[in-house]
């Protein structure tokens, strides 16, 4: 646990290699990144976890705070662990807090991998209202098995969802540490303040985007928007894949961060 900003972040640092920071999404942490991608990782880098202030592991906290809030946090644990810099990788809601990152102190990644993110702005694409309106449902019944199922459905393609011991391997996760409904409120209100859209032309470093073509959460056309942007940006459509990229694809993922590191490099 570390101070961080006035509040106790967990972290944890595994693996070895260069620093590779990784920021979760909305009502993720730290273990929701799943053993299969982190071990197609950690071989190649030091893996940076850690969870989002007042979730999973870290200390509660009710208070509201925007997407700079939480790059301001991600900036202040590289202080505490005594690292310059670091690879990012953000996902979903944890992309926005990379491109803030990435914009507001661009000295400290040296390199930008975005999964599932959107960049805000006119041109975005927010998640469908049918989805939002059956997420809602579920999370508003106070049904937690029902709640974890009906964001299973959404995050992954119906392939994976349906395949044998997946829900159980993601549902055990989501039983460990419960999301409670202020949290999901504040995340969701710093989430629709979001918009980098008109300053993400001046991101000076090697950036990869990824996105699952169906991803139902974000889609697909949101992660074109942000590679447009960035200049030099490359893109990476994942076919038939969902919004948890990494859990249907985790070797294919690490592979495509490693090489878009050593081409950084190089």
């Amino acid at each position: 646990m570390l101070d961080v900003n006035g509040t106790d972040l967990f972290c944890e640092r595994r693996g070895a290699g260069e620093p590779l920071l990784m920021i979760q999404g909305m009502a993720g942490h730290s273990l929701h990144w799943g053993e299969p991608f982190l071990c197609a990782l950690e071989g190649d880098f030091e893996l940076i976890l850690y969870d989002h202030r007042g979730l999973g592991r870290s200390a509660p906290s009710d208070d509201p705070f925007t997407i700079a809030d939480l790059a301001g946090d991600a900036a202040a644990l590289l202080d505490a662990l005594g690292i310059d810099s670091a690879h990012v990788l953000g996902i979903s809601m944890g992309g926005m807090v990379a491109q803030e990152l990435v914009l507001t102190a661009p000295e400290r990644v040296r390199t930008l991998t975005l999964g599932a993110t959107y960049a805000g702005g006119p041109d975005a694409r927010f998640t469908d209202e049918a989805v939002v309106n059956e997420l809602a449902g579920a999370i508003l019944s106070g049904d937690p098995d029902r709640k974890v199922r009906t964001g299973w459905g959404f995050n992954v393609s119906p392939d994976f969802a349906g395949a044998d011991g997946n829900f159980e391997q993601f549902s055990q996760i989501a039983a460990l540490y419960p999301v409670e409904l202020p949290m999901i409120f504040n995340q969701l209100q710093a989430i629709m303040s979001h918009d980098t859209s008109a300053r993400l032309a001046d991101v000076g470093v090697p950036a990869l985007v990824v996105h699952g073509t169906a991803d139902q959460m974000l889609a697909a056309a949101n992660g074109e928007m942000v590679a447009a942007l960035i200049p030099g940006a490359r893109l990476e459509l994942l076919d038939g894949v969902g919004h948890l990229f990494f859990w249907e694809q985790p070797e294919r993922v690490a592979q495509l961060i490693c090489e878009h590191v050593a081409a950084a490099r190089a």
